[in-house]
């Protein structure tokens, strides 16, 4: 036998919002949402990677030993390519930059600034390949990149190597 259950209340209707929306996008000061902007520092030697994302709502720390075959082969400059393309790849698979965000790298190196931002070619075979696979991602996932040079002092990825 069913009961019927009647309520002395209205049912609250209309209002729904998607965590992920809310989470991935803010509102500007005009009430239009706005790609989330990520800041992005990264460092590598050739034992360990480390990167950190910094958003309006959340700071990721993060540091790797390198794989085995890597480990006390790569140079450091080999090192950050990687660091590069696993901290945006891992970035990207938590779900913390999303589609069409926008991610502001902070480079310390002027040889990294240079092939990044300018298309400039190294003779690095290894970096032409990281490099490959780096700008893959971002079109891929239509990110909004911007490139930023700092001092390696203002390096905050790097403080996580030791």
């Amino acid at each position: 036998m069913f009961v019927k259950k009647e309520f002395a209340s209205s049912t609250i209707t209309g209002f729904y919002f998607s965590y992920s929306v809310v989470y991935r996008k803010y509102i500007d000061i005009f009430g239009k949402y706005v790609d989330m902007e990520h800041v992005y520092f990264f460092d590598g030697d050739q034992k360990k990677i480390s990167w950190i994302i910094e958003n309006e709502q959340a700071r990721f720390e993060e540091s790797r030993m390198h794989a085995e075959y890597f480990y006390n082969i790569v140079t450091p400059e080999q090192s950050r390519y990687i660091a590069l393309h696993v901290g945006i790849f891992w970035g990207i698979g938590r779900f913390i930059i999303k589609n069409s965000d926008i991610v502001k790298i902070m480079l310390d190196h002027q040889s990294m600034f240079e092939c990044l931002s300018e298309n400039k070619q190294t003779d690095d075979v290894f970096i032409e390949r990281r490099l490959g696979f780096i700008k893959q991602m971002f079109r891929q996932r239509n990110l909004n990149v911007k490139y930023q040079r700092i001092d390696q002092s203002e390096n905050k990825a790097s403080k996580l190597l030791c």
